[in-house]
């Protein structure tokens, strides 16, 4: 056997495995740069004197990033494709996360900003890209990739508080989530270098197909619906449950421990739910389950605070495993990879509009009414709304 020949094997199995790779890193990036903040919440705003309304527009900032750009996302990789235009917004991510970590207060809201951009486009084109690699396990991969997504929001809630305490403040802690970000640029460079990349999204579309028809589909806005409240509930716990532990009088850092329990639990439960999706277009079990967990969790919280971090874990299953629910029917329900790309974008730009929300209403009634347990009362009502939108979203139904 020639040389070039026994080599062929050896370069397939490195390109695969730099396919897939790439993939979970860019996850284990699309979430510390958010759920890093909650935690040392109070001391950005003794820091910079922003008013607890304040500090939930900001960590709403990210959210509205993801409701301007996910509708946006399409035109980009129809023009240079799915693989540079990632590459671009993995840029963009580590600038945001270093200019956030700047002293000014302009610099504060301006990263946050470039943050909420560059996750946007991340958001939208994971599901894509693992619906493009690996059409006959969608559930799986997307659970993989969930689970780590989900481990490194944990990571960034667990160590954010440690970090600063090391570092020297809340800035450089949370300017050290850039490094990661940088390391995924170069794999993901490595990539675009070595992988042939595919025909930009457009090319996949049928001349008959109409570009704008996800908006006209009601499957398409039960699932936009399911989406943006099973990330509502998420991002507002994500960003006040340390505020309402504190309240409780638990200490910073154990709240901080205590929302690194409830996304780890969100890894462990997000792999599970894969095995009860399996690979069936009929998904209600699946998204009632997820949601009745998040409404028992908040219950437990309100009515039985004692036991506090168990009630946590179980509203981590339930988040961490409605994401891996949502973003599995984006890859089931869409027909073709432009389509698939076009209801990510219209499923996480309207979504995440609605997501942005909650922090901002969870900040404002704290502000209003000194109830850090209203926000409690605010996510079990929205997991209520969320569990009647899974009877639709679920049912077997392409777009």
């Amino acid at each position: 056997m020639s040389a070039p020949t026994a080599q062929a094997p050896a370069r397939t199995w490195a390109r695969a495995a730099l396919a897939t790779g790439s993939v979970l890193v860019i996850a284990s990036c699309l979430r510390p740069a958010l759920t890093s903040v909650g935690p040392v919440l109070e001391a950005v705003g003794a820091t910079t004197g922003l008013s607890n309304g304040a500090l939930g527009i900001l960590t709403a900032l990210p959210l509205f990033g993801f409701a301007l750009f996910s509708s946006l996302v399409h035109g980009p990789t129809a023009r240079w494709g799915v693989d540079r235009v990632v590459l671009a917004a993995l840029a963009l991510l580590a600038a945001g996360i270093a200019l956030r970590s700047l002293p000014a207060l302009t610099a504060l809201w301006l990263g946050t900003a470039m943050i909420g951009a560059a996750v946007a486009f991340g958001n939208v084109l994971v599901p894509v890209i693992l619906r493009r690699d690996h059409p006959g396990r969608i559930a799986l991969v997307t659970g993989v990739s969930s689970s780590v997504m989900t481990g490194f929001a944990a990571l960034g809630a667990g160590l954010s508080v440690p970090l600063a305490a090391l570092a020297g403040g809340w800035r450089p802690a949370l300017a050290l989530w850039a490094a990661p970000v940088v390391l995924a640029l170069l794999v993901w460079a490595a990539r675009v270098r070595w992988i042939p990349s595919p025909a930009p999204v457009a090319a996949a579309d049928s001349p008959a197909e109409p570009v704008g028809s996800v908006w006209r589909s009601p499957t398409a806005w039960l699932l936009t619906a399911f989406m943006g409240l099973q990330s509502t509930c998420y991002f507002t716990l994500v960003n006040w449950l340390p505020s309402v532990e504190a309240a409780r009088g638990v200490a910073p850092e154990a709240a901080g421990w205590h929302l690194f329990a409830f996304q780890i639990t969100g890894v462990v439960s997000g792999l599970a739910i894969t095995a009860l999706m399996g690979r069936r277009a009929e998904q209600r079990p699946a998204c009632l389950a997820v949601s009745l967990l998040i409404v028992a969790a908040m219950a437990g919280l309100l009515w039985v605070p004692a036991w506090g971090p168990l009630w946590i874990m179980v509203a981590g299953a339930g988040t961490g495993s409605s994401i891996v629910v949502a973003l599995s029917l984006i890859g089931l329900r869409g027909r073709t990879q432009a389509e698939t790309t076009r209801l990510s974008g219209m499923a996480q730009s309207m979504g995440y509009l609605l997501a942005a929300c909650g922090p901002i209403a969870a900040g404002v009634l704290i502000q209003l009414t000194g109830e850090t347990d209203l926000v409690l009362v605010l996510v079990g009502v929205l997991a209520l709304v969320q569990t009647a939108v899974a009877f639709g979203a679920g049912r077997d139904r392409r777009i």
